[in-house]
């Protein structure tokens, strides 16, 4: 007889017996992950990625980006036509998603073989705390903030390592925009992507998310160079950022609730109204959930180049912002990893009790 929690079954070989087992080595394998990921999430919240470590080694990110640059020289030549550009592309995502990712996982199964739990999971997520920019996010929105108080000439400098627009084209209450904007997207594709592809698939499935992220950002430009080239890369980024995108925002309107200055119900509310209409299909989910629990409003014409584009304001709220409100979002932000430690925390440990409960019964 094998028993198995509520269940009893006559023995291993019973099939209902054996989906049980591979249920509960999947539950093993989610509670590792997710205790990896606590790990990282709190080694990059406290400690961040040293800097000496870039200057000495680089970062994971920029590993990747030399695959990427030498596939986008190699494959995507002045010289071929758009349809070879397309398949190339395709081609040259199979290699950037799999081999970074491949390369890790084949890492992971060593270590789990060889490494007590404890230590593989605590290695893990050292290692992979590299891949969430929870800390850098924090310190390159808030310099944006102090420098605000020192100045406009200062904020637009501040501003301009984390946007892509004309800052000299802005006034403080678009810096300010700009620096909420960021913040609040990459939330979604800088903090919660990566844990949530993490707690997914191990550190292995942070590098993929890593990778694909990464390609997007270098070459799913709408270019004459890329626009056919990148179609692959800008398009998988879209589909790996639609579950965190959803999550981010869920974030911040927990994290809304428990802040008496935040409206939650705004940001509700504006979530299910202005969130579809952002120019990405990602990125207005936590940008809504920010503006309605600010009470102000975000995205809006922008300058790239010199180019006017005329976006949709996201939100009610008044548009000129004070570093005052970049302020309240930095506090949000904070309280939203908090909240999203948290369940990673209470997730850890409900799979490890019925883990524990499995092997008991």
């Amino acid at each position: 007889m094998c028993t198995g929690g509520a269940y009893s079954f006559p023995c291993l070989d019973h099939p209902t017996c054996a989906q049980y087992c591979a249920a509960m080595k999947i539950v093993l394998f989610l509670a590792r992950n997710i205790s990896t990921t606590v790990v990282a999430a709190a080694c990059d919240a406290v400690a961040g990625y040293p800097q000496r470590l870039v200057q000495r080694i680089g970062h994971p990110v920029m590993w990747v980006g030399h695959l990427i640059g030498g596939l986008d020289r190699r494959l995507n030549r002045d010289t071929d036509c758009d349809r070879v550009r397309y398949r190339n592309g395709f081609v040259a995502m199979s290699v950037i998603a799999t081999l970074p990712c491949a390369a890790v996982a084949l890492a992971q199964v060593l270590a789990s073989r060889r490494l007590p739990p404890p230590v593989a999971i605590i290695a893990g997520g050292l290692l992979a705390s590299s891949l969430s920019a929870q800390r850098s996010l924090w310190e390159h929105v808030r310099a944006v903030s102090i420098a605000a108080r020192q100045g406009l000439p200062q904020a637009r400098v501040a501003v301009s390592h984390i946007v892509g627009r004309d800052p000299a084209q802005l006034d403080e209450a678009a810096v300010m925009r700009a620096a909420v904007e960021t913040l609040a997207e990459n939330f979604s594709d800088g903090v919660v992507a990566p844990l949530l592809w993490m707690s997914l698939g191990g550190p292995a499935g942070a590098v993929f998310y890593k990778s694909v992220n990464t390609a997007d950002s270098m070459i799913g430009h709408r270019t004459p160079r890329h626009e056919c080239f990148g179609f692959a890369a800008a398009r998988l980024d879209d589909l790996v950022n639609l579950p965190a995108s959803r999550l981010s925002a869920a974030w911040i309107l927990l994290a809304a609730m428990t802040m008496p200055d935040m409206d939650a119900r705004a940001a509700w509310r504006i979530v299910r109204r202005d969130a579809g209409h952002h120019r990405s299909p990602n990125a207005g989910w936590p940008e809504a959930a920010m503006a309605g629990a600010l009470g102000v409003r975000l995205s809006g014409p922008r300058s790239y180049n010199g180019v006017v584009s005329h976006e949709p304001w996201v939100g009610d709220g008044r548009a000129d912002l004070t570093p005052r409100d970049l302020d309240r979002a930095l506090a949000l932000y904070r309280r939203a990893c908090m909240v999203q430690g948290g369940v990673l925390v209470a997730l850890s440990v409900m799979l490890r009790r019925a883990w524990r409960a499995h092997r008991t019964s």
